[in-house]
């Protein structure tokens, strides 16, 4: 049946219902094809790991680890999961996730609904990764000490994960986003650090960085990312503002804007860190992917890794193959003979 079919169905039901009905069908339903394999100009080297191709699925989709090996098949070059926290939440009162049909957006508060990090660890050590994953930790909301609630997850998940994502960003746990403040910024980095460090971890690390902060803030995040030598930066999370031009009647919700309306400005932030950081630190990018052409601005301003959630609550589950399809014919057409050459060729 045609996935817009399905989507105008879907989009009659509320959204948490509906991402609920999507993860279970997903987790219990659907049985995949045999993976394809990807073009090699599509490969690229990040963190010291071989990414088949740079499409990945943001957090917030996945919350629970529940599906990311479904979504490897489906094409995904890899998959990040959470944000779990140590402690199993509920998150924020509903209704907490709002469609902006005509906008191609979403508006959500969660604040980080969760089933804990004891629980989630048992998935993911039960249902062995077929792909690089990603493992995103954030604090618990009445937590005592946030950055006590980080070290603790990192603690749990290193040994688990590709990659563990720091996340700073959401707008929908209370003065979450003070972690942007350079003193802040600079004890959490220095508390991960050490306990990697006396872990004798290798897992590689990534910050992901809220899209309203100033160009003060960029530059100094930018220069404790490279003082603490952080693997990688996750451009961005979604945003309070943007809203003057939206026409869905939900424009106004509180909560976390993501989707086409921050595309733009997730490109500029891209940008902007890229000069900073160059090829020493790796961007993933996020924020508006819905085609080829929007992965591929992404690339050229900076990004060598991309994730996307709203695209794919528009576009349906087989965006990342459309999206690799048309990445490909773009690499071809401007002479690229691998992804990473068409990294960052519009940031200068």
């Amino acid at each position: 049946m045609n996935y817009q079919i399905i989507n105008s169905f879907i989009n009659k039901l509320d959204p948490e219902l509906s991402h609920t009905l999507a993860i279970q069908f997903l987790k219990n339903f659907y049985t995949p094809k045999a993976r394809t394999l990807d073009d090699s100009k599509l490969s690229i080297q990040v963190f010291g790991k071989t990414f088949s191709n740079p499409i990945g699925l943001a957090a917030g989709f996945d919350k629970n680890a529940d599906i990311y090996n479904k979504m490897f098949a489906l094409g995904f070059g890899f998959c990040e999961v959470g944000t779990i926290t140590p402690k199993p939440q509920q998150g924020n009162s509903k209704p907490r996730v709002f469609r902006l049909l005509e906008d191609e957006a979403i508006i959500n508060r969660l604040g980080f609904p969760s089933e804990g990090l004891l629980k989630v660890k048992q998935k993911i050590i039960s249902n062995k990764k077929e792909g690089i994953l990603g493992i995103n930790i954030g604090p618990n909301k009445d937590s005592g000490s946030r950055i006590n609630d980080y070290v603790d997850s990192f603690k749990n998940f290193h040994d688990l994960a590709d990659y563990i994502c720091i996340n700073i960003s959401s707008p929908n746990t209370e003065n979450l986003r003070n972690f942007h403040e350079q003193s802040n910024l600079k004890n959490l980095l220095e508390e991960i650090i050490n306990t990697k460090n006396n872990l004798n971890s290798r897992t590689p690390i990534v910050v992901k960085i809220s899209p309203d902060i100033t160009d003060i803030d960029i530059d100094a995040v930018a220069k404790l990312i490279l003082e603490y030598r952080i693997d990688g930066v996750v451009l961005t999370n979604t945003s309070i503002h943007f809203r003057e031009n939206l026409k869905n009647k939900n424009k106004l919700e509180i909560g976390g804007l993501s989707g086409t309306p921050i595309f733009e400005h997730s490109n500029d932030l891209i940008k902007k860190f890229y000069k900073i950081l160059k090829k020493q630190v790796p961007i993933i990018g996020v924020g508006g992917i819905n085609s080829g052409k929007s992965a591929y601005v992404k690339i050229r301003n900076g990004a060598s890794l991309l994730q996307l959630y709203t695209g794919l609550v528009f576009k349906g589950p087989f965006i990342a193959k459309t999206i690799k399809e048309e990445l490909l014919f773009l690499l071809k057409k401007d002479g690229f003979n691998s992804l990473n050459e068409a990294v960052g060729v519009d940031a200068n």
